[in-house]
């Protein structure tokens, strides 16, 4: 498990403040950084596969989210239907800053778009706008890379990471701080020729085991975390 976390100095946080949570995803492309597969075609491989399906997942994600992991923010979220069925939000449609968006790639939990905070700033500037009278806004995501173990001529064992993504933007437009938190699988898979394993049966589970060893450091540490960025805010 590794911990990376931004800080960023603006007005503190309260109790009483309301952050609404503008976007919640999984992105199905996983990461090949380490194993020299950068090719279109390795990259695209398993979002192009309909048998590789990470909603159930997400959805457990999505649960200990609001469920507990909530519970350690200084800061209430705003009631999921408020944003939902906020009428400029359900009629949002996000620009895309390299042109090849599509809907194969990302998996949103049920009625939410597809935002990076990061991908063009008139996007988030809209949501800021969007949802002004609260006091923030939230991006959350989760995305998957490989993670390349010993090889010998060409043969080898993959594991999975999971990374947690909670960025907070507050209402001026500026980045109160940003999480980034990863776990690797128990669950190991095999390298052929120092290519990972791309079939689905072999892929969910390695994706399936880092994100419940991810949840699990949440639940232990989330509160650590979100201590010490309060402390600093």
């Amino acid at each position: 498990m590794f911990l990376f976390i931004l800080l960023f100095v603006t007005a503190g946080f309260a109790q009483d403040k309301k952050v609404a949570v503008v976007t919640f995803f999984i992105d199905k492309r996983v990461g090949m950084k380490g194993t020299g597969l950068e090719q279109g075609a390795d990259l695209i491989k398993l979002e192009k596969d309909s048998d590789f399906n990470l909603t159930p997942i997400l959805k457990d994600f999505h649960q200990r989210f609001f469920d507990d992991y909530a519970k350690s923010f200084p800061f209430q979220l705003v009631p999921e239907n408020e944003v939902l069925n906020n009428p400029a939000y359900v009629t949002f449609k996000p620009q895309d800053a390299d042109g090849d968006f599509n809907s194969r790639r990302f998996t949103p939990s049920p009625g939410y778009k597809v935002v990076d905070y990061n991908w063009l700033q008139k996007n988030r500037a809209d949501l800021v706008n969007m949802f002004g009278q609260y006091d923030g806004i939230m991006f959350v995501f989760v995305d998957f890379y490989f993670e390349p173990g010993i090889t010998f001529n060409g043969m080898g064992t993959v594991k999975m990471k999971a990374y947690a993504n909670m960025v907070l933007i507050n209402k001026n437009n500026e980045i109160v701080f940003k999480i980034n938190e990863y776990a690797a699988s128990k669950k190991t898979g095999v390298m052929v020729g120092g290519i990972p394993a791309m079939e689905p049966t072999k892929v969910l589970p390695m994706c399936e085991s880092a994100l419940d060893e991810l949840m699990t450091d949440l639940d232990k540490k989330l509160p650590k975390i979100i201590k010490k960025a309060d402390a600093k805010l």
